[in-house]
C-alpha cells in the first residue's frame, strides 16, 4: 500500500484563540526517537475507533511510534498572568488515524513528568501520566547541533536512558514516505492526542504549534523499559530506530481541560 503525499499547507492553520485553562509553553531539547514495528504488537493496545497509520518499510507494513523527551520551559497559562514552571517530560505515542474523523493523530501510551504539578493531569483529569525524576545533560555547538544529548528517567512506570548526537552530515531518512515533506508532516504535526484515562474512559486533548524544524540525529544508546515490558520493542531493537530528530526549542499551545469521550475502554 502506497503512502499518500502530505503537504504542510494542508495542515498548518492559525492558532485558535486560547481561553480558560489553556496553556502555552516552550519545549526545549525536543527529540523524536521513532521506531517501526509490526502492527500486530498493538492489537491489545489501540481501541477499535483507531487504525494504525502504517508505512511500507523494508518490504513490510509497519506501524510507527515515537518516544518524545523534552523539557517544558515557561509552562504557564496562555490567558492569565500565572507562575511559570520548568519540568522534564517524556511522551510515548503511536501514530494512528481516527476512523470517525479520518484525522491523523497520535495514541498516547502514557507520559512521565518530573514535577509536583503532575497531580492535575493525573488525578484531576485522569491522564495516564506518571511521576518520574528526569535529568538532561545536553551540549550544543555554536551552530546549534547537539554534540551531546543525554537524558535519564527514573520512574516506576517507565525508566529510560537515551544518548543522541548530531553532525552536519546526518541525513534525513524517510523510507516508506513519498518525500521528505510527507515524513515531516506525519512525524511532527499531529495536533490531536487520544489515550485511555486512568479510569478506563477514552480521553483526548489538542495542541497547536507552528511548523516544527527538527534536524536529523544519531542514536548512540537507548533503553526504554516500558517498550520492552509491553513487548513492543526489545532492548536490542531499541538500538535500531527508524529515525531520530532533535529541535533545540519550539513553542506549543495546549487546549485544556482534556475531553472525556463516551467510549469506554474494554
Amino acid at each position: 500500500m502506497t503512502f499518500p503525499k502530505l503537504n504542510f499547507k494542508d495542515y498548518l492553520h492559525p492558532r485558535p484563540q486560547p481561553k480558560g485553562l489553556d496553556v502555552q509553553c516552550k519545549l526545549q531539547h525536543f527529540a523524536l526517537i521513532t521506531y517501526a514495528l509490526d502492527p500486530t504488537r498493538f492489537k491489545d493496545i489501540i481501541p477499535p475507533r483507531f487504525k494504525l497509520d502504517t508505512i511500507l518499510y523494508q518490504g513490510q507494513q509497519c506501524a510507527l511510534m515515537s518516544v518524545v523527551p523534552f523539557i517544558d520551559v515557561d509552562f504557564s497559562s496562555a490567558v492569565y498572568p500565572f507562575p511559570k514552571f520548568t519540568m522534564g517530560q517524556t511522551n510515548y505515542r503511536v501514530y494512528v488515524i481516527d476512523q470517525e474523523t479520518q484525522e491523523r493523530c497520535v495514541w498516547f501510551l502514557g507520559t512521565t513528568l518530573d514535577s509536583w504539578t503532575l497531580i492535575f493531569p493525573r488525578y484531576v483529569w485522569q491522564l495516564p501520566w506518571h511521576p518520574a525524576q528526569i535529568e538532561f545533560d545536553c551540549l550544543q555547538d555554536p551552530t546549534g547541533l547537539y554534540i551531546q544529548y543525554k537524558k535519564r528517567t527514573q520512574s516506576a512506570w517507565a525508566s529510560s536512558e537515551v544518548n543522541l548526537i548530531q553532525a552536519q552530515d546526518d541525513r534525513w531518512f524517510f523510507e516508506g514516505f513519498p518525500d521528505l515533506e510527507s515524513y515531516q508532516v506525519f512525524i511532527t504535526h499531529p495536533l490531536a492526542g487520544f489515550y485511555h484515562r486512568r479510569d478506563g474512559k477514552l480521553g483526548t486533548y489538542r495542541v497547536w504549534h507552528e511548523r516544527l524544524n527538527p534536524r536529523p540525529a544519531t542514536l548512540h544508546y537507548a533503553r526504554f523499559e516500558l517498550l520492552a515490558r509491553l513487548n513492543l520493542i526489545s532492548y536490542e531493537d531499541q538500538l535500531k530506530p527508524y529515525s531520530v530528530l532533535i529541535e533545540p526549542i519550539n513553542e506549543f499551545t495546549i487546549y485544556l481541560p482534556p475531553s472525556v469521550l463516551e467510549t469506554v475502554a474494554n
